[in-house]
């Protein structure tokens, strides 16, 4: 089910970029393995799946301790200050960067253990409460520049998450905003500002089409997860 579930994803994907003029090789599917275990994940690296994402930092590095590092993991949840530890061990990409004082910790974590750690900056989207990242224009260009300074992270992007919506035009505005957020970015001189971390299964063909450069995609590979298992 995994490997005919990735080809139909990846099928999608050509689909999209061939519809509009994109190479599908700027795009990395990242498949998000939270609640799923390691007989799913080693299925969908058989597939050719090499790129994962996990929400927890400690199922990450339980995960990581089975799996190891042959596969590239991705962690993309709200990282509190004292879980940094934890996800800097197994993560090679941080995905939810939403303060200053937490890439100050990730910065200082990852110098005691002689790490560079790729970070990207969550970016607030949208109007709903649930969801997390920073929010004021000024505040995001203040946060890349601080960040930049910093030398055991590597600033390579932005990440957000779109509404929860039937609305396509409110999810392709979101997605729109933050590549526009990083042209800009990339005017001023913040040249290493390249990846797009937005789409997921439900959106991620709208992603696409706004740019996105990492698809972060669960269900639409693995299934429906069990939620008992939180």
């Amino acid at each position: 089910m995994i490997a005919d579930n990735i080809k139909l994803v990846r099928e999608k994907i050509e689909s999209k970029c061939a519809e509009i003029g994109r190479n599908s090789k700027e795009i990395k599917l990242i498949a998000v393995s939270k609640n799923f275990g390691p007989d799913d994940i080693t299925a969908a690296f058989d597939s050719g799946i090499t790129d994962f994402g996990e929400n927890k930092a400690q199922e990450l590095n339980s995960k990581f301790e089975v799996l190891g590092n042959k596969m590239t993991w991705h962690f993309i949840g709200h990282l509190q200050k004292n879980k940094v530890k934890f996800a800097i061990r197994s993560a090679e990409y941080i995905h939810s960067v939403d303060s200053l004082s937490l890439a100050d910790e990730i910065n200082k974590k990852a110098e005691q253990i002689n790490k560079v750690q790729k970070i990207l900056l969550q970016v607030k989207t949208s109007d709903e409460e649930t969801k997390s990242g920073v929010e004021n224009e000024d505040e995001i260009f203040s946060l890349v520049d601080s960040s930049n300074r910093l030398k055991n992270i590597e600033l390579i992007g932005l990440m957000t998450i779109a509404p929860f919506t039937d609305n396509e035009e409110e999810i392709r505005k979101s997605f729109r905003y933050l590549r526009k957020l990083r042209d800009d970015l990339n005017t001023k001189g913040f040249k290493n500002i390249n990846e797009l971390s937005m789409g997921m299964t439900s959106d991620f063909e709208i992603a696409i089409e706004e740019g996105a450069t990492m698809l972060r995609i669960g269900s639409a590979i693995f299934g429906q997860r069990d939620y008992s298992k939180n």
